[in-house]
């Protein structure tokens, strides 16, 4: 018999499926289960669509759920938002236990959605693969903790650490399969964020190219508004938002221009961030160049780092992490999480200790 551990990640499969689609609402995914057999799943699709548990529940005809468990990652809802309370409708199904991965720390929820499920004489269990449901929804969990979105580094580097020849090219120091599994992660996260230097270097679109993709939010850091009106990520796309200083010409660019404080050795990356939290952004990639990397680790800002290690060595060029040098005693340090293989290049993932 399978216990609640498989059940449990079958629904977080489930609520992966609407990465870079419900932002800023949660990643949820629902398995409505009895005597060991799927009745019905559900995940939450899209921002302004169904929830996962209400979903899953309209697949079955009334009263099928009858005794039946709901297995999903994080706490029901319990206020009007968008939709109504999820506790409605698992009140309404005539289930007999819920099985919730993590508490909403939402305030409109916070515990809310399990006492109410409770008093009505539901069984209901918590904690069920908990870090695994707090990983998938970090950076909701960040946003709500802290105002700030989870900030992941992503690089195209050789074994030394190059993302660049000694003439500053880049192309292509990775192969086909590590760019595909970047287009993945720009289709799954919200937005996607580089500086000025990689703007006017290689003019990126920062679009996705997987076929069915969507297109994260572009954003740039150009402290002096330099950006080309005829930029890629001008025309490519979504609308871009560009953050520059206060004392940055004014510019008629085809772009949301926000404009911040400057902070150490360029603009306040807090405030960028927050503004980001702001509009709903809750997973944010960064694709360099390495000043941006250098100053977001210095801030104290990133949380993942995503390394896509080519098999070569240049001995020259820029590294993916710019800035002076660094003592031993002050080095930038990291815990791996994983590491795997994609295309002939080595992927790490690591987070910021």
């Amino acid at each position: 018999m399978k216990d609640d551990r498989h059940w449990m990640r079958r629904a977080l499969a489930l609520a992966e499926r609407g990465a870079g689609r419900t932002s800023p609402n949660p990643l949820v995914g629902a398995v409505v289960v009895r005597d060991d057999q799927v009745l019905a799943e559900g995940w939450h699709e899209a921002l302004g669509g169904a929830h996962a548990e209400p979903a899953a529940l309209a697949r079955l005809d009334p009263g099928r759920a009858a005794g039946a468990t709901l297995y999903v990652n994080l706490e029901p809802c319990c206020h009007h938002g968008r939709t109504p309370p999820c506790t409605d409708a698992v009140l309404a199904a005539g289930l007999d236990r819920v099985v919730v991965g993590i508490q909403d720390p939402n305030p409109a929820v916070a515990g809310k959605g399990l006492a109410i499920l409770r008093a009505a004489g539901l069984a209901v269990d918590v904690g069920v693969e908990a870090d695994a449901c707090r990983a998938l929804n970090g950076g909701y969990l960040k946003r709500i903790a802290t105002g700030l979105p989870r900030v992941w580094l992503k690089a195209g580097c050789t074994l030394d650490g190059r993302i660049t020849d000694h003439a500053g090219r880049s192309e292509w120091i990775t192969g086909p399969g590590a760019r595909a599994h970047g287009h993945g992660l720009r289709d799954r996260l919200d937005a996607i964020l580089v500086g000025s230097a990689t703007l006017l270097s290689d003019d990126p679109s920062l679009n996705c190219r997987l076929e069915g993709g969507r297109d994260p939010l572009p954003v740039v850091l150009d402290s002096d508004l330099r950006c080309p009106a005829d930029a890629k990520v001008l025309t490519a796309g979504r609308r871009s938002r560009i953050y520059c200083a206060p004392d940055a010409p004014d510019r008629p660019l085809h772009a949301d221009i926000v404009r911040v404080p400057r902070g150490a050795g360029g603009l306040d990356l807090g405030a960028v961030l927050r503004d980001l939290a702001s509009i709903g952004v809750l997973e944010l990639l960064v694709e360099g160049g390495g000043r941006v990397h250098r100053s977001l680790l210095d801030a104290g800002l990133a949380d993942r780092l995503l390394l896509f290690v080519a098999p070569k060595v240049l001995a020259g060029g820029m590294g993916f992490v710019g800035g002076p040098p660094l003592d031993l005693s002050d080095a930038c340090t990291f815990t791996v999480l994983d590491v795997s293989t994609v295309g002939g290049e080595v992927l790490i993932e690591l987070e910021v200790s």
